[in-house]
């Protein structure tokens, strides 16, 4: 139960804070559209569920029982220290709320979404890294750097 309570708490291996897709198997791509999720492609024209995805309400997802392979099988590196008792839940409650916090600063210091704009904070300032202020390029990489030390791991950043 608290490996499920953390998950519910988190989303971001689902709002495109983590990463941009999930690679999905042609067995799940109608699936998925049966329950209106839309599916994209990946470079390579593979299908893919896109992130921010659109089964995910508040930080819950709607299609768990349903939710591709790829989706059941990542664990955060936060999760796995759960799991193996190295925090308490309430430690790793915590480590979530300051990501949000993170991220919520960032989307602060970012300009105003564009209308084609990914509606992940991340995925926004990833793509606008270049032309950020000095404001919002040090709040980026307290975030980025934050995310890759307590949830991503030895796997950096994917997508």
């Amino acid at each position: 139960m608290p490996l499920s309570t953390l998950c519910l708490h988190c989303g971001m291996c689902c709002d495109g804070t983590l990463f941009t897709h999930v690679s999905l198997q042609p067995t799940e791509v109608l699936a998925l559209q049966q329950r209106g999720v839309p599916v994209g492609q990946r470079a390579d024209g593979s299908p893919a569920l896109v992130q921010h995805c659109a089964a995910l309400d508040g930080r819950a997802c709607t299609a768990y029982a349903e939710r591709p392979a790829g989706c059941r099988r990542y664990q955060c590196q936060l999760y796995g220290a759960l799991a193996e008792k190295e925090v308490s839940l309430e430690e790793a409650l915590a480590v979530v709320d300051e990501a949000h916090a993170l991220r919520d600063a960032l989307e602060r210091e970012l300009p105003s979404a564009e209308r084609d704009a990914p509606r992940s904070v991340m995925q926004r300032a990833r793509h606008a890294a270049p032309a950020l202020s000095e404001r919002a390029q040090a709040a980026y990489t307290r975030a980025e750097a934050f995310l890759d030390a307590r949830f991503r791991g030895r796997f950096g950043r994917r997508g």
